[in-house]
């Protein structure tokens, strides 16, 4: 005999309702929602340069992503006129926004199309440097001895040379694109890191907390991981907010350089270095909007992670 699916037993609802007591409801999810709505509003009252350049720097995020829907035109597209000419140096108008350049390809659209680049170089290069970096300092400063003694002198050899030196010299010997681009500028990034976070490893090793796992016989693998990288994530959050603006001006200098993301990719240092350099006089548009980017860009980041220096940091978290 076959029991009809309808008649289920009280008993097994109430079973059944059981297992999902404790468990979040909307509602829970909708407070916890609200609540976090609430600390971020309470956050930008306190730094409100902070959440400028936290808004800025998500606008530029959403206007990389969803560039080909925001630009007005293909980025390599030549414009021409009626009888198949570029339409070169076209200055600002309600076709072009930001004027054309010398073949006739919209400003306006290239820059959006640059975000990309620059936005891409900044958060992998400075998120493999800051990781390199991280490893390095906590290796170095955990252990002590002759390892700290050994990496730092790699450190400081690394250290020893201008940033935009080191980066033109590897980008010379590994040539240009934008993989290598953004390897050279986490090959800058790294040093500065790891010495940031072998001071915080330093003060950190010396906790009681640190003794206690080694007394009950943690490795030294699971001490790094487990005890001391939770508690310099808080340097190391600030100091990758702050590179990524410095990663972003040393892939701009490499382009204007020539060295940088190889043409037609558009890149704000590229445009600056090209077109802009070259027609400085007679069409200052190409030079004074990426321009604009770079700063505008570069000046978010900064805003953004002097503002979340100040509020991870208990010491400055009241000023």
């Amino acid at each position: 005999m076959v029991r009809s699916t309808n008649s289920i037993p009280v008993s097994a609802i109430l079973k059944i309702s059981t297992l999902f007591n404790g468990q979040p409801t909307l509602k829970d999810y909708g407070s916890k929602l609200s609540l976090g709505i609430t600390k971020l509003a309470t956050v930008g009252k306190s730094k409100p340069l902070g959440a400028v350049g936290a808004i800025l720097i998500g606008l530029f995020i959403l206007m990389s992503i969803f560039a080909p829907l925001i630009a007005p035109y293909d980025p390599y597209e030549f414009n021409l006129t009626d009888r198949g000419l570029p339409i070169r140096h076209a200055a600002p108008n309600s076709d072009f926004w930001f004027g054309t350049d010398t073949l006739g390809r919209d400003v306006l659209s290239r820059i959006i199309y640059g975000a990309r680049v620059s936005l891409i170089v900044g958060f992998v290069s400075v998120g493999i440097g800051t990781a390199v970096g991280a490893a390095i300092g906590i290796i170095s400063g955990y252990f002590e001895g002759k390892v700290d003694q050994v990496l730092q002198r790699v450190v400081d050899t690394f250290m020893s040379f201008p940033g935009i030196v080191l980066a033109m010299a590897v980008v010379a010997v590994l040539g240009q694109s934008l993989f290598n681009i953004t390897l050279v500028i986490a090959i800058v990034i790294a040093p500065g890191s790891s010495r940031v976070v072998r001071g915080a490893t330093l003060v950190i090793k010396n906790n009681i907390y640190i003794e206690a796992a080694k007394s009950v016989g943690a490795s030294n693998t699971r001490i790094m991981l487990r005890h001391i990288l939770p508690n310099v994530f808080a340097p190391i959050i600030v100091i990758a907010s702050v590179w990524i603006g410095n990663a972003i001006v040393i892939e701009a200098a490499l382009s204007f350089l020539g060295l940088g993301t190889p043409a037609p990719t558009p890149t704000w240092g590229g445009m600056l270095a090209g077109e802009g350099q070259r027609n400085l006089e007679n069409a200052p548009w190409l030079a004074i909007f990426p321009g604009v980017a770079i700063s505008i860009i570069v000046l978010s980041f900064n805003m953004f992670g002097d503002a979340l220096r100040d509020l991870l940091d208990p010491r400055l978290r009241n000023r």
